[in-house]
């Protein structure tokens, strides 16, 4: 395998992937890629863990391929994280949880992705219903995944 790509790579990638592709309140949504990547950072993860904040929601957003994954110049711990947190049609809550506590490093781009998504500054924005139903879900994987409440 050639030698791996940079975390400024995997960036660019990850943003060209994504380009045009907004969230839920309309906010380019590179700028999620970058404060659960951020927020991987903080919260002590490494250069593997920080590439997969990058490309998190990469094949479960159709924005990449899951062969685009597996033949990408990246470590194999960062393709395994990608692959944890990525969701599956159909796949129940606790299904999902199980794959991502039993994959090293998965927890920790899980938890800032959630915590990211939880932000009440962003909920806001979302009609009520769409907020109330967010915060119920976001609250349920947090508990499933064995995470008390966080702020940030």
């Amino acid at each position: 395998m050639t030698d791996e790509l940079t975390l400024a790579e995997v960036e660019t990638l990850a943003r060209a992937a994504h380009e045009g592709q907004t969230d839920k309140a309309g906010r380019p949504y590179a700028e999620h890629l970058r404060a659960v990547a951020e927020g991987v950072r903080a919260r002590g993860g490494d250069d593997d863990q920080i590439a997969a904040a990058w490309l998190h929601d990469s094949v479960e957003d159709d924005a990449l391929s899951a062969q685009w994954l597996e033949e990408a110049a990246l470590s194999r711990r960062t393709k395994d994280i990608v692959l944890a947190v990525t969701k599956r049609a159909g796949e129940p809550p606790e299904a999902y949880a199980g794959r991502i506590l039993a994959t090293a490093g998965a927890l920790l781009v899980k938890q800032a992705d959630l915590a990211h998504n939880a932000d009440p500054a962003r909920l806001a924005v979302l009609d009520e219903a769409t907020r109330n139903r967010l915060t119920e879900k976001y609250a349920r994987m947090r508990a499933l995944l064995g995470l008390g409440r966080e702020s940030g």
